[in-house]
């Protein structure tokens, strides 16, 4: 275990604390060595028996801190910024942001400081270890991308993008669990209708799912190839997808993304490229 992590999670609502749960299962990381903050901080105090520091200070949290990762909803953390402006060192810390629509430019505005900022999109596959996390940066020999690549890998799959791509990783990683579990229930739901009870098309469909996903990412191949090793002339599999397309299951799923994408473009109040 890596005694080292000295690690601030300011703001740990659901994603904060789906972070901090997958870095717990990954064992890598000291949980003594990890400060959950939140306002109601009784909302988070059962992380205190997993050996987490819980409390309700921000500014303690980052002066006792080398990583301070920022996991606010995006109307908040402005106030945020300006609470802990004062503490943050640029040649001590490094800043992790997790905030849906918030450029570095922006944030580094408010902190008015030269402090090394990350940008990170998980998803709440974190939890268990199986996150999509992209990264971004705007100075990319810092070591901070290193730092941060570190962290998250332990708890699933990064990719390194451009910043400018960041919202449309918000729409397709962190969006995309909800997408690709509605599709899973509409996989269980068929499976009802053709005769199998609740329990077993959930546990049918969610295993299909994690196969298909597999083949793609173990075999480095595109998804059609893959289906056409299923489909066969006049097969039952090419009825089926054909039947699917005639409804726009695709053209759903694209537009859903697209929404998504463009009411993430938007959630931030602060527009301003800084």
């Amino acid at each position: 275990m890596n005694r080292s992590l000295k690690l601030a999670i300011l703001g740990a609502g659901n994603l904060g604390t789906a972070i901090a749960s997958g870095l717990l299962r990954s064992g890598v990381y000291d949980p003594a060595r990890i400060i959950l903050t939140r306002r109601r901080v009784e909302k988070i105090a059962r992380f205190k028996e997993d050996g987490f520091v819980v409390q309700a200070d921000n500014k303690d949290a980052v002066r006792r801190s080398r990583i301070i990762l920022i996991a606010v909803e995006p109307q908040k953390i402005n106030q945020l910024l300006e609470e802990i402006k004062e503490e943050i060192d640029a040649e001590k810390h490094t800043i992790i942001s997790v905030v849906t629509g918030v450029k570095i430019a922006q944030i580094r505005r408010i902190l008015n400081s030269e402090v090394v900022i990350v940008r990170a999109m998980p998803n709440t596959a974190i939890a268990i270890g199986e996150s999509m996390t992209c990264l971004a940066t705007t100075r990319k020999k810092d070591q901070a991308l290193a730092v941060a690549n570190k962290i998250f890998d332990t708890v699933g799959i990064t990719q390194i993008i451009e910043e400018e791509n960041m919202t449309a990783a918000t729409a397709l990683a962190a969006c995309g669990i909800a997408f690709f579990l509605r599709a899973v229930r509409a996989a269980s739901q068929g499976g009802i209708e053709i005769g199998f009870d609740s329990d077993k098309a959930i546990k049918i469909a969610a295993q299909t799912a994690k196969g298909a996903a597999s083949l793609l990412l173990k075999n480095g191949r595109h998804p059609e190839f893959e289906i056409d090793r299923v489909t066969t002339p006049r097969g039952i599999t090419i009825s089926g997808l054909n039947q699917m397309e005639h409804e726009g299951f695709s053209s759903a799923m694209i537009r859903g993304i697209v929404t998504s994408w463009t009411k993430a473009s938007k959630v931030y109040p602060d527009n301003e490229d800084g």
